[in-house]
Order: structure tokens, then sequence, then C-alpha cells
């Protein structure tokens, strides 16, 4: 990992930021993706809340012939838990966990700051929240799955065993197959996580009725009364 904080598109509120959102987008994507959903959300404005939308660094990608692209780690295969990228994945833990380490320093304590993502940005808001050292708002886990799924029983920490997760998928999903964020749920849900889980007839998207849930979900996670 380098040393330097990844570049990213950064939401303010006018006044403090009393909590904060690390939004990680899926591949290919820049942090620019879900910036335009921001306002949708309800979140800035209302409660106070500070988005930040990281840019994944560009790196080749097995599965689309080795092109270089922005990327949180490499896939090797169509079937995306075989040869899973792990180093990929723990460097992109480690830049998270940087990201988190900034806003914890300015002054958010790690209780009020919530990781969300959406397909590969999803695998690693899930990963790097799970094994966080100190207790967080939440997971928002968007069309994604849990990557290195073998490993969170002996690398989860217990400050997150009760994050509040929410997943949500479409049933008509032809990246990330519904069938395989089932069964990431069902592993979180063996390992003691509560998920609260929605899907939606669509394919590898998101959908309004799937924004209304998110907001809703994300005005408990970062009402000032959980502070």
């Amino acid at each position: 990992m380098g040393e330097s904080l990844l570049d990213a598109v950064e939401i303010n509120p006018a006044g403090r930021p009393r909590a904060c959102i690390i939004w990680l987008h899926g591949l290919g994507a820049d942090g620019h993706d879900f910036e335009a959903l921001v306002p949708q959300l309800d979140v800035v404005a209302t409660l106070g809340v500070r988005v930040v939308l990281p840019h994944a660094p560009r790196r080749p990608v097995t599965i689309n012939g080795g092109m270089v692209m922005p990327a949180w780690y490499d896939i090797l295969a169509p079937d995306f838990t075989r040869g899973q990228d792990s180093a990929g994945v723990h460097e992109s833990e480690q830049q998270l966990q940087a990201l988190i380490r900034r806003e914890t320093d300015s002054g958010i304590p790690a209780a009020q700051i919530l990781l969300a993502g959406f397909s590969q940005g999803g695998a690693i808001a899930l990963y790097t929240g799970l094994r966080y050292p100190q207790p967080l708002a939440g997971i928002l886990a968007l069309s994604t799955y849990l990557p290195l799924a073998d490993s969170l029983a002996t690398s989860a920490t217990a400050a997150n065993l009760a994050v509040p997760i929410m997943m949500a998928h479409g049933t008509q999903d032809p990246v990330v197959p519904l069938s395989l964020a089932v069964q990431s749920r069902e592993v979180l849900q063996q390992q003691g996580y509560r998920v609260a889980w929605h899907s939606y007839p669509m394919q590898h998207a998101v959908c309004p009725e799937e924004l209304r849930d998110i907001r809703d979900w994300l005005a408990q996670r970062l009402a000032p009364d959980n502070a």
C-alpha cells in the first residue's frame, strides 16, 4: 500500500460533519459513479453526514483480458469464489482502513462511520468492516458477495460482531448471481451477524425502491440519537 490516501469525491454538510459514509464503487467505475445519487439519500444536510467516494487504483483485471481499469482487486474467474485475489483484497482493506482513520482523526467517532459499496466495492466494505478493530455504524453491501468467506471465522473482530448490515441484490443480476449473495448472507448469519436483506426485480444495478430502503436504513443507523 502506498503512503498517500486514495483520491476521492467528498461531499460535506454545511456545518461540521457528525458522521461519515465511505462509499466504494464497482469494477471499472470511479468515485463519481454514485455521486449523483447522494442527494436522494437525504443524509448530508438532514443528518450532517459527510460522504466520501474514493477512486479505486487502476490494475490489470484477468477476467477482462488483463485490461487495466479501476478495481479494488483482480477477478481471476467468472466464479468469484475460486482463485480469489487475497493480496488485492488485503491491499484495499488497508486503503479503506486509512480512510477510516482519517475520519476518526478529524473527530468523527468510528461508531458514526458507515461503510458502503456496490459490487466489488461492497465486497471490500464487508471484508474491511467485519475485521475493523473498532465498532462501526454499519455496512451497506449492494449487489455483492462476501469475499474470502472461509477466513471470516478466524479473522473477524469481536468489535463488529453486532455491526448492522444491509444487503440488497437484484433477482436477475447477471454479474454477481443472486445465489452467491444468498450464500454470503447465510455465512454471515451463521457467524451471528444481523443482516437486513432486500431483493428487487432488477439486474446489476440500483433501483428507486432500493434507494428508498437505503435512505430509511441510513437514517436509522446515522440518526443523532445513535451517536
